[in-house]
């Protein structure tokens, strides 16, 4: 399966086609039910509802989008069928909501609610047609890229281990691991691979795509000239910590050398970058509050009336922001006022802590809407590392490796660890967060923050991580 990057951040082409596809189904749905609805009589669109054009390419605009944020266009999505065409009933309605609140405030853009109706039942009926046949499709191992691991031990039983799932090896098909003389085999014997002729021959012959480079000691039986000579020939060479970047969207700190880091692509930090960045936050920001401050006034009141009446409603709780620098960050206090007397500790699955109110707020993140005064404010900003406390901040660096690069950034009201990972409340969820986070301070652009703001929607709707 083909994959480009776009911004810095890998995206499938099988999956930029789908969507591509959806797109002219929604934009043809319209159309269909406008002439259905008009019948015979098609001269009267134009009188009645105007140039369908327009209009059909702010419906599919708004529906592709809302599928989106239901992640309907990710490659590693683990749910069958049935789930699926859960999200995508969900990413509908979602879709249909932001039609009618774009319609209320450009009217001159409706197209009428039996258009409207007819085309979204169309649509569905297409895409929930056409989606089966699609991954069906990309699993044919025909469309994968032939992998070659070139190594046997840990590093290489680790793809094995952490990416099993027929969703993780969605673009790709493994070949074997070869086997180097000198190292210990550690992927089960069965697939193993022992070569006895030049390697770039071997790839020939068996139709290789792609070797990857996993060996533990490099000392040994690691053969640079066979390996560029593959590399010549057109076959693709890659080391295994880029391949779990764009296998996964992660890099592995268990792997990682400085040398990698120093060398590889990313970790950008310039002017124009930054200027952009809070531009947007700016902006989001103030739209956010136009449109939720509904929602932040009955939270206050709701925590006001819970009681007790002289309970704080907001809860402020020093952070480690960019370049380590303290500061407080705002939330709803979803917690009783004594929740801490005994220190600082991780929240748990059905803390008994959590309020009723602080439960509910929690579950649909409404908790962390007065974060948006952090963002503009400038210590926040809509995306990057969610910030931690000192106390756990200074024990993390001790034993989670590269723990300080997150702080290279903003931290963030969502992130790619929030989308990629469910919520962490131990020393070994740090870490697997980490490798995310480590991506996105890596690879930050604007437009993979755009992907992760759409796609947290899902977090909020599907209760992702809420804890």
């Amino acid at each position: 399966m083909a994959t480009i990057r776009v911004f810095k951040h890998y995206l499938r082409v099988p999956f930029l086609l789908l969507g591509l596809f959806e797109v002219l189904v929604l934009i043809a749905a319209v159309y269909v039910a406008a002439y259905i609805r008009f019948e015979t009589n098609a001269w009267q669109i134009d009188e009645y509802v105007g140039p369908l054009l327009p209009r059909a390419l702010v419906f599919a605009a708004v529906m592709n989008l809302a599928m989106i944020a239901m992640g309907l266009y990710q490659a590693r999505l683990r749910e069958g069928m049935s789930g699926i065409m859960l999200r995508t009933a969900v990413s509908f309605l979602v879709g249909g909501i932001g039609l009618a609140l774009l319609f209320y405030i450009i009217p001159s853009l409706y197209i009428g609610r039996g258009i409207l109706a007819l085309a979204a039942i169309l649509a569905f009926f297409v895409i929930g047609t056409a989606r089966p046949i699609f991954f069906d499709t990309i699993d044919e191992a025909t469309l994968k890229r032939r992998v070659l691991i070139y190594g046997s031990g840990e590093m290489a039983a680790s793809i094995l281990k952490r990416m099993r799932r027929r969703s993780d090896q969605r673009s790709f098909m493994i070949q074997g691991y070869v086997h180097l003389h000198g190292q210990p085999d550690v992927v089960p014997s069965n697939n193993v691979i022992r070569i006895n002729m030049p390697l770039r021959e071997y790839a020939r012959e068996h139709e290789i795509d792609e070797i990857v480079v996993a060996i533990d000691d490099r000392r040994k039986g690691f053969s640079v000239e066979q390996l560029l000579d593959c590399k010549m020939s057109g076959i693709d060479v890659i080391d295994i910590l880029t391949f779990f970047e764009r296998e996964a969207g992660k890099i592995r700190i268990d792997m990682l050398n400085p040398s990698w880091l120093v060398f590889s692509d990313g970790f950008e930090q310039n002017f124009t970058r930054q200027f952009v960045k809070r531009t947007f936050d700016t902006v989001v920001s103030i739209l956010i509050l136009l449109v939720a401050w509904p929602i932040i006034l009955l939270t206050t009141i709701a925590i006001r009336l819970e009681g007790p009446w002289r309970a704080p409603i907001l809860y402020r709780q020093v952070r480690v922001g960019e370049h380590g620098k303290p500061f407080k960050v705002l939330k709803f206090r979803s917690m009783r006022t004594d929740a801490e007397k005994e220190g600082a500790r991780w929240a748990t699955h059905d803390d008994s802590r959590v309020t009723a109110v602080g439960g509910l707020i929690r579950k649909l993140r409404i908790d962390e809407l007065p974060q948006i005064f952090n963002v503009l404010t400038g210590d926040m900003s809509f995306v990057g590392p969610r910030p931690e406390r000192p106390e756990f901040v200074l024990n993390l660096s001790e034993t989670v490796p590269y723990y300080a690069e997150r702080h290279r950034v903003k931290p963030g009201i969502s992130g790619w660890a929030q989308l990629c990972y469910p919520y962490g409340a131990s020393e070994q969820d740090a870490i697997e967060k980490q490798q995310f986070d480590l991506y996105y301070v890596k690879n930050h652009s604007l437009f993979l923050d755009l992907l992760i703001i759409l796609q947290t929607v899902e977090v909020v709707l599907f209760g992702k991580g809420a804890r």
